[in-house]
Formats: structure tokens, C-alpha cells, sequence
């Protein structure tokens, strides 16, 4: 038994005996390199991305300076609005009833009184020849009871001398008198059935009139809303198919402008300003106009102050409902007091409005630079329906973000978008 285990100790490896493998200098700074390029990559692939945002390069405007000529004016606040009329009317009828011709067409000018619609009559023409055979045979009445009442009188005077000599009894002549009484009373009573009958008659005349519709003003008719056959009604008594108008008319002299102006610049704007209008459809054409009146409330929906706006002088191509830009400037009196302001040229900076932003009661905005926005307090001069005047804060040729999205701040890395 000793000698097995002899012989199976004598098949073990003795590892004492063998030499150690050493590790390679080179396998430890290899680890560690490689653990530096998977951080990098790591961080590379997790790190925060640049914000892209939509950018405009700010415009620059000179105004002012003449050269030392007389103080010209200059823009204190712009805005955009659109032209109206101060009198336009949608025409009806009186009366409910069938049209039965239409007398204008859309362009055509009017008169005041003028035609511009009949309706049928027919109804209302019967009931006045009804009337007028009425008040005919009231006047008929009446004359046959005035002989009548006549002769009354003349048998009342003769019963009377008789009842004097005894030649008439007492009941012969209070019956004369009964007679005429009734006779005059008679008289009086088909007298005033003649009036009702001349004002019933007057009545169903006016009816008849009511049928014709006539222009209330001269204007231009702009639009036709209804054609023969149609019912019309100025209440809309019988539904949809009914039409409320024969057609709208405007004064074109009555042509001004409204503007609604924000709260917080209509401490700029005061009645008689002169004002520079330009029409879209005619943006080349500086239309020289006033302020007519500042409306005396604001609307809380929108925050604005609406302003109206007076043309000197009217022209064919000014149109009701045209959009229009205008420019409020400041008064020459005004400029004169500061001729520093008229011999300087002030330099305006022309930003989309998208890129003004209001920060604590405060406009803002936000600049790229180096591939980081910056915050940028701004002053600015007016607002219209695109664009905003920077009088401070912003130089031109610098970038902008327009739409700042929420919570970005000093230093945050963007990309600007490609259109």
C-alpha cells in the first residue's frame, strides 16, 4: 500500500520548481489608453447638442439729417392697419316682399335717392285703390248731407216765426230743431270720415313707396346681394333664403384708416399727427395723412388702442378693406426744440419682430456669436406688422435668434437652421 503511494507522489508536477511568467510592461498603459478612447467616444456620443434655432442678420436704417436744411420729420412709431369707410350701408327695404327688379350693379355709382330696387306692389297698389273708392264715396256722402242739413236749418227758422204768431205748434219746432241737430252732427261725423278716409288713403300710399328702395347717400355700390324673384326682408323674417339687402354702398370720401396701436406706444401718438401711409398694393407711394382721433378705450384681448387716420387728400386707387402701413412721425415743432436730433443723423437698426422678446416688462434679444447666444437688452423705437426699429442694443450685420425657445440662457451653444 506504502509502495502505491510512493509511486503515485512520484507522477506529481512539482511547480515549485517551474519559473513564473512575468506580465508584459507594455499590457497596462495599453488598458489605459483603451479606457480613455471609450470615454471619449462615450462623451462624445452623450454630449449635449447644440440648439438649433432660426436666425435673421439685423438691418440698418438711417433717418434724420437734411443737410441743414428745415427739420424734416422723422418716424416715432410704426404700425399697420387697413382702410375703412366711415359710411357704408347694406341696403334693404321696409317691408317684406319679392324683388322684382334690381337697378344696380357692382362699381356703378349712385345718387342719393337714386332707384335701386323695386318690389312687388301688387298687394299693396290693390289696397290703395280700395282706399281711394272709400274716401270717394265718403266725400260723396258728405256732399249729399250737407243740403240736407241746409234745408235743416232754413225749416227751423220758418217754424220759429210760426211758433211766434201762433201759427206752429211747440212740437213742430222742437222737432225742426232735432232735426237740425242731427243733420250738423251728421255732417260733422262724415266730415272726419272723410279725413280718416285721406289718411288711410296717404297710408297705403306710403306702402306702395315703400316698395322702391332708394340709395340713402352718394356712394359706389360694392356689392349686389340680391336678384329678381328673391324675398327680401330687413329682419330676415322667413330664414336662409330670405336676403336682408339689395346691396352695400359706400361713400368713398368717407375713406380713412384704422390702426390698432399697442398700450405701451400709444403714449406716442396724439390727434393731428402727421402720419406717412403706405398701401401694399402700392408700396412706393407715400400717401401723406393725420391722425383724426385716438378711440378712447383699449382692448383687453389684444392690448391696442385703436387710432384713426384721415387722408389729406383722397385718390381712385385708395380702396375700402386695403392693407396699409403707416409711419406716425414726430411734429416739426417738435424737431426744432431739439436741432441736435435734426442735424444728427440717428441710426436704426431693422429687426423681424419675431426676434424682440419681452423679459421681465423689458425687450430683449438674443445674438449669435462664435456659435453661443447672447442676451442683449434693446430699446425699441416702433413695431409694425414684420418688422421692429431697434434704436439701441442691436448693431446691424448681427444675428439674431427669432422665436427664442423657453429657458435659454448666456452662453448656450446653437446651430443655426438651414432653410
Amino acid at each position: 500500500m506504502s509502495a502505491e503511494k510512493v509511486s503515485l507522489d512520484g507522477l506529481r508536477i512539482d511547480r515549485s520548481a517551474m519559473p513564473k511568467k512575468e506580465r508584459p510592461a507594455w499590457l497596462l498603459p495599453t488598458i489605459v489608453i483603451l479606457l480613455a478612447v471609450a470615454g471619449g467616444v462615450t462623451w462624445w456620443f452623450m454630449r449635449p447638442k447644440p440648439l438649433a434655432v432660426e436666425v435673421a442678420v439685423a438691418k440698418e436704417q438711417s433717418s434724420g439729417g437734411n443737410g441743414g436744411s428745415a427739420p424734416s420729420q422723422r418716424a416715432v412709431l410704426n404700425g399697420s392697419g387697413y382702410v375703412t369707410a366711415r359710411r357704408i350701408a347694406t341696403v334693404s327695404a321696409k317691408v317684406t316682399g319679392k324683388v322684382m327688379e334690381v337697378l344696380v350693379e357692382e362699381g356703378m355709382k349712385v345718387e342719393q335717392g337714386q332707384i335701386v330696387a323695386h318690389l312687388d306692389a301688387s298687394n299693396t297698389e290693390a289696397s290703395l285703390r280700395l282706399a281711394e273708392a272709400q274716401l270717394d264715396s265718403a266725400r260723396k256722402a258728405l256732399e249729399e248731407t250737407k243740403p240736407n242739413a241746409v234745408f235743416a236749418e232754413q225749416e227751423l227758422k220758418r217754424f220759429r216765426e210760426l211758433a211766434q204768431s201762433k201759427a206752429a205748434s211747440q212740437s213742430d219746432l222742437n222737432k225742426a230743431d232735432a232735426e237740425t241737430k242731427a243733420l250738423a252732427a251728421k255732417l260733422v261725423r262724415q266730415t272726419a270720415d272723410v279725413v280718416v278716409a285721406e289718411r288711410e288713403v296717404a297710408q297705403w300710399k306710403q306702402q306702395v313707396d315703400d316698395t322702391i328702395v332708394r340709395a340713402p347717400f352718394t356712394g359706389i355700390v360694392t356689392s349686389k346681394n340680391a336678384q329678381p324673384g328673391e324675398m327680401i326682408s330687413p329682419m330676415s323674417a322667413g330664414g336662409s333664403f330670405t336676403r336682408t339687402g339689395i346691396c352695400t354702398i359706400v361713400d368713398m370720401n368717407s375713406l380713412e384708416i384704422e390702426v390698432d396701436v399697442s398700450e405701451s406706444y400709444i403714449n406716442r401718438v396724439q390727434a393731428g399727427q402727421p402720419v406717412e401711409a403706405k398701401l401694399d398694393a402700392y408700396s412706393d407711394w407715400k400717401i401723406p395723412a393725420k391722425v383724426i382721433a385716438i378711440i378712447p378705450t383699449a382692448d383687453r384681448q389684444k392690448a391696442t388702442v385703436k387710432v384713426r387716420i384721415g387722408f389729406d387728400k383722397l385718390d381712385p386707387r385708395i380702396l375700402p378693406e386695403m392693407g396699409v402701413k403707416v409711419a406716425f412721425h414726430s411734429a416739426p415743432q417738435e424737431l426744432a426744440a431739439s436741432p441736435s436730433a435734426a442735424e444728427k443723423p440717428q441710426r436704426l437698426v431693422i429687426v423681424p419682430k419675431e426676434a424682440v422678446h419681452q423679459d421681465g416688462g423689458k425687450d430683449v434679444a438674443w445674438v449669435v456669436k462664435d456659435g453661443r447666444v447672447e442676451r442683449r437688452a434693446i430699446t425699441v423705437n416702433g413695431t409694425d406688422a414684420e418688422t421692429s426699429t431697434v434704436t439701441a442694443g442691436i448693431n446691424a450685420g448681427e444675428r439674431l435668434v427669432l422665436n427664442a425657445p423657453t429657458g435659454l440662457k448666456d452662453g448656450t451653444k446653437v446651430t443655426e437652421k438651414k432653410s
